[in-house]
């Protein structure tokens, strides 16, 4: 049994994954807070279900691509589970944590989107380095790296962080500009200007519906 927030069927709107057909199955509970969570609703709301249920409702979309996501997926152990089966069945699948939880024992097969918090974010020192040792430099599972950018601060924040642990070289490094607090032309030009081997990374979903749309 995980306790699940939702269970939808979406356009990927983030990761190399960006355009597939994807169902999400978003945990409930999160360790963290940050001050620009568009999904706080996650925090509590929720329902036990069983794996059972969960295939089931999957099986309707019939999707290749599925999206575990929160929330924090990694706080309920038994989501390894729930990854293992969905691998076995076929599915490319990615895996959307802060980092601030082991991925260690995450099934290799996964894409992990580890999201680095900034310091604008308020949980700047949540992020475990030991998983950097556990992330997959190469195929078609390899680990991403996702910065959500909030301020010129956060930009040299992230840039530091990258160089300081070699992530340029080894990951796929996302930047993305914090909804309706940095543009996403001032983010592409800052890029630009400082020749970063990053990816400017939108959110698309929030493009092709209002931003605060919900299961979408």
């Amino acid at each position: 049994m995980i306790k699940i927030n939702e269970i939808f069927y979406s356009i990927q709107g983030e990761s190399t994954f960006a355009g597939n057909r994807t169902v999400f199955i978003r945990t409930t509970g999160c360790n963290l807070r940050c001050t620009y969570c568009d999904t706080k609703y996650s925090y509590y709301e929720g329902e036990m279900w069983s794996f059972e249920k969960i295939l089931q409702q999957i099986k309707e979309y019939d999707a290749e691509y599925i999206c575990i996501t929160g929330g924090e997926p990694l706080l309920q152990p038994e989501i390894h589970k729930l990854i293992n089966i969905l691998c076995d069945l076929g599915h490319k699948v990615s895996l959307e944590t802060s980092g601030s939880k082991s991925i260690k024992h995450v099934d290799p097969r996964v894409k992990i989107i580890l999201d680095v918090k900034t310091p604008d974010s308020g949980a700047a020192d949540s992020f475990l380095l030991e998983n950097i040792d556990f992330s997959s430099e190469s195929g078609p599972a390899s680990t991403e790296y996702k910065f959500v950018i909030s301020s010129e601060n956060d930009l040299n924040w992230s840039e530091n962080f990258c160089r300081q642990h070699d992530l340029l070289t080894k990951f796929t490094v996302l930047f993305s500009p914090s909804h309706g607090q940095v543009s996403e032309k001032w983010l592409a030009e800052r890029i630009l200007q400082k020749k970063l081997k990053v990816m400017l990374h939108l959110q698309q979903h929030k493009y092709i519906w209002l931003p605060t749309t919900r299961g979408v």
